[in-house]
């Protein structure tokens, strides 16, 4: 994420010191919370406040004099990647925010409501979800919308909890990474350096035969069934969720289409309720209040990316990568694209079952990653699709990950428990492997 010109090329393994104090500062408190029997042991101490003694650190250690780290540190803070991921951060917030408020989330469950067979509702469940986290970019608001609904049709129907809590958690999940919206999105295509609806097609490659194949697995578990009551559908609420589908995946830039969404947003709620310009302005503000943590984390993985890279630490972790790559890569004496993608599949999963959160892995390892794709022809919507799918599936399969400490939390069962039966990830797993390695290279 950093261009500066005094880059340093020499690998430093010192120079991941202060990375690796992140991670333990922000994992050992996690550890540390969750054997007190803590709630969300893993977000008790902010990352934005782990990251700053790594920060202190990468200073510290810095081969460059201090006035001129600290330049560096900026730099990478304003690179032009981190700046516009930020904005985009912000619009994407404030459309939740807007769309909840004016109730588009509770039009579109009940319009998925009204179309799930009495005898799918595990399927029509997962496919609730996975179109409401597409449309709103977010699988922790997808799930805190559709779990209390989903917990009530299984307890009418009869249907093992956990079986329902996978579904739930699955769809959210295939949304989080498929959304053009989405944070991971937005982090993998803007440090990659490639258009979102581009990401979006390659994306469509492993997401379509792995929910498919989920939607069959659910299809064949499905227990019970349940009548539904008939709920009073709201299609101008609905409008803005889809108006945002088709003109992110026709091309419009993503700031004219979160833009455009957020007005629809706030004029369908003018226009079917009290709801005021003044409660429009203020949900706006909230949307970007909600987006705080990973704004100024983004911000400061940017700034210690920068300092180190300029240090060599970037350039120790590509030359281990690179022999694993040489090794592992069947072309005669050259490292595979195949390989290569691989190779970055393995560092954000990594890196996410350590911070446990898909969006800041993605950003932690970005730069990595568009080194390693520059090098060994890897286009860069296929770099952003790896970072992005890997460190999705990761997050759907921790226990300790917010959307299963969150769902397990609504329906009262364990942790391991939903993620166990969050088989989408499962699935998406095997697939994109399975694809990675067999697909020609162009």
């Amino acid at each position: 994420m950093t261009t500066s010109s005094d880059t340093s090329n020499t690998p430093s393994f010192v120079a991941l010191l202060p990375l690796f104090l992140f991670l333990a500062l922000f994992i050992g408190a996690g550890l540390y919370f969750q054997s007190q029997g803590v709630d969300f042991a893993f977000y008790q101490l902010p990352s934005v406040v782990a990251i700053l003694p790594a920060i202190i650190l990468a200073l510290f250690i810095s081969k460059q004099k201090l006035n001129q780290s600290i330049e560096t540190f900026i730099g990478g803070i304003g690179h032009a990647n981190i700046i516009a991921m930020c904005l985009i951060y912000l619009l994407a917030g404030a459309f939740a925010a807007v769309a909840k408020a004016t109730g588009g989330v509770d039009a579109t469950v009940a319009l998925g409501l009204s179309l799930v067979p009495s005898n799918l509702l595990l399927p029509g469940f997962f496919v609730i979800a996975a179109f409401i986290a597409t449309a709103m970019g977010t699988s922790m608001g997808t799930i805190a919308a559709v779990a209390p609904i989903a917990l009530g049709v299984a307890d009418q129907a009869q249907i093992d909890l956990a079986l329902m809590a996978g579904a739930v958690m699955s769809g959210a999940l295939f949304g989080d990474n498929l959304s053009i919206i989405s944070d991971t999105t937005i982090a993998s295509t803007r440090t990659q350096g490639c258009e979102m609806k581009d990401k979006f097609k390659e994306n469509l490659i492993f997401a379509i035969p792995a929910s498919l194949i989920t939607l069959v697995l659910f299809t064949l578990a499905a227990q019970g069934q349940a009548d539904i009551a008939a709920q009073e559908i709201d299609f101008i609420k609905v409008l803005p969720y889809l108006t945002i589908l088709v003109l992110a995946v026709a091309g419009l830039n993503v700031f004219v289409v979160l833009t455009v969404g957020i007005l629809l947003a706030g004029i369908s709620g003018l226009l079917t309720t009290d709801y005021g310009v003044i409660k429009f302005g203020q949900d706006i503000y909230a949307g970007f209040s909600n987006m705080q943590e990973i704004f100024i984390l983004s911000m400061l993985v940017g700034g210690l990316a920068a300092l180190m890279q300029q240090a060599g630490g970037l350039a120790y972790v590509n030359k281990q990568i690179e022999k694993l790559i040489v090794r592992f890569s069947k072309a005669k004496g050259e490292a595979s694209p195949r390989a290569a993608e691989l190779g970055m599949a393995g560092i954000v999963a990594l890196t996410n079952t350590c911070v446990a959160n898909n969006t800041v892995s993605i950003v932690v390892t970005g730069d990595i990653a568009k080194e390693l794709a520059g090098k060994h022809q890897v286009t860069p919507k296929r770099a952003a699709s790896m970072l992005d799918i890997f460190s999705c599936i990761i997050q759907g399969l921790i226990p300790y990950g917010a959307q299963a400490l969150l769902i397990a939390s609504t329906f009262s069962i364990s942790p391991l428990e939903a993620v166990s039966h969050a088989w989408y990830c499962l699935v998406l797993a095997v697939v994109a492997v399975v694809i990675v390695t067999i697909r020609k290279r162009h």
